[in-house]
């Protein structure tokens, strides 16, 4: 009877064993996402005391490179007399970019102002070809200033035409790869910025991106998410406002989104990017296209919508964004000192076929020259990998003052695109990896095993209750007589 006795009480141990396993199981399966959610709150909110996520704010430790690409003109004297331009692209010139947050200062209204700087670093083993590569491109200087002086009295345009036949400046410019990017010495800009200050936007050296390096993208002001995880690293204000004033109706002058680093967290497939880019003086916005996976991490993959660059009568939203050439041009006059300037996908991507036929040498395809951000859905971690094309896309106007370029029909000349990459690895990425992938599995499988082993008890218990007998056979040792061998 001693038997019987323990075997009540072992059934009775582990029925509650059991029972308690299989609530604290159930339990986990409800609370387990609930305190995952939580963690993944308290890390996204933009607070020093959270030094993982602040420092990957702050110091933002992730590799970025620049990739430029040049559309060398082919044919520069054939497209002054009129011809087509025909035009190879030359790159990629491959920049590491170091950046980072500084002047930073948090609001009482739950909000973070910052500035972001900008350094470059040529990375030779990564680009197909060197700084010092010649390259042929439209003059921005001579383009920008002819249609500055068009509104100017008759003797001043023909005195700034003299200037460009004195100092040799015609519609196109030959220099290397280095001059064009971080600016070279120009007589005509000293002549017009003696002659008439305030006329160009630059003071010394000319370079397609001198003010890029060891500069910042202006005042950002943010939400912190300390009150409403929502709102985090959306952008409050740029430059102390709240709507810019470049475009022509109320909706394109809106600051939406976030500064396009991070986005607020749990995502869906409904959910959109939406974000401000200093670049273009405007806000844009991209949509999910489909799942995918990097390195071991689940992603959503953003893309821009076809509407992102379409004209006014293509898509009447965008119709504040004109006066509007054909879809797939961004006017960015407004933005640039009102020189010609046009923003575009790479290639006329997504852009009006009509564009593709009046230069030649363009191949646009998805895969190079869209737009895209893949991204953590829980999380929206930090750009898992961002390809932002912005070409610069020049075009010349016919000024009769300046003959040289008298005979160019207006075309829209490309002249550079370059798309920044940013992703995680090393360290970090293993940080994530194991935050993001493997906790979370971890903590679901546990659930279940918990779940598993109470039910395990309970059979167990009832087992023992139910059948003392083929329990006593089988705790009774086996006969003696039996030789081992």
């Amino acid at each position: 009877s001693a038997m019987t006795i323990s075997k009540s009480k072992i059934a009775i141990g582990l029925l509650v064993v059991g029972i308690f396993a299989v609530v604290f199981g159930t339990v986990l399966v409800f609370v387990g996402p609930i305190i995952i959610d939580d963690q993944i709150v308290k890390n996204v909110e933009i607070n020093p005391k959270n030094e993982l996520s602040y420092t990957m704010w702050k110091d933002i430790p992730v590799p970025f490179f620049m990739s430029i690409y040049f559309f060398n003109i082919l044919n520069p004297d054939e497209i002054l007399a009129g011809e087509k331009p025909m035009v190879e692209q030359r790159g990629p010139y491959v920049y590491s970019e170091k950046r980072w947050k500084d002047n930073i200062t948090f609001h009482d209204n739950k909000t973070v102002s910052y500035q972001e700087y900008r350094q470059y670093f040529f990375e030779e083993s990564m680009s197909a070809g060197n700084e010092s590569d010649v390259v042929t491109i439209p003059n921005m200087l001579v383009l920008g200033a002819s249609v500055m002086m068009e509104n100017m009295p008759f003797p001043v345009r023909l005195l700034i035409s003299a200037a460009f036949k004195t100092f040799k400046e015609s519609a196109f410019l030959t220099k290397t790869v280095g001059e064009l990017m971080w600016g070279y010495d120009s007589k005509l800009v000293d002549f017009l910025n003696s002659y008439f200050p305030g006329m160009l936007p630059v003071k010394g050296k000319f370079g397609l991106f001198a003010e890029f390096n060891n500069s910042n993208t202006g005042l950002f002001t943010v939400f912190t998410g300390q009150d409403d995880i929502r709102k985090v690293h959306k952008v409050d204000s740029w430059n102390g406002l709240k709507h810019v004033n470049y475009w022509n109706s109320e909706q394109c002058n809106m600051i939406n989104g976030t500064a396009g680093q991070m986005w607020p967290p749990f995502m869906t497939t409904e959910s959109t990017l939406p974000f401000y880019s200093p670049d273009a003086c405007r806000s844009m916005e991209l949509i999910y296209q489909r799942p995918g996976m990097i390195k071991g991490i689940p992603v959503y993959r953003f893309v821009a919508p076809k509407t992102l660059f379409a004209n006014g009568s293509d898509y009447p939203p965008n119709e504040g964004f004109c006066p509007c050439r054909q879809s797939g041009l961004l006017n960015v006059s407004t933005c640039r000192h009102k020189s010609p300037v046009f923003i575009s996908h790479p290639h006329f991507y997504n852009a009006d076929p009509a564009l593709l036929e009046t230069v030649s040498g363009l191949n646009p395809n998805e895969e190079d020259h869209g737009l895209f951000i893949d991204i953590h859905p829980v999380r929206r971690i930090l750009l898992m990998h961002v390809i932002q094309p912005y070409p610069l896309d020049f075009y010349s106007l016919k000024i009769s003052e300046y003959q040289k370029t008298g005979k160019i029909a207006e075309v829209v000349m490309p002249m550079i695109w370059f798309g920044e990459s940013g992703y995680i690895d090393g360290p970090v990425l293993n940080t994530f990896r194991t935050n993001l992938v493997i906790l979370p599995m971890v903590m679901e499988y546990m659930q279940y095993i918990v779940i598993g082993f109470g039910l395990g008890c309970i059979i167990g218990a009832v087992a023992l209750i139910l059948s003392k007998k083929v329990l006593f056979f089988l705790l009774t040792p086996p006969p003696q007589n039996v030789t081992l061998a």
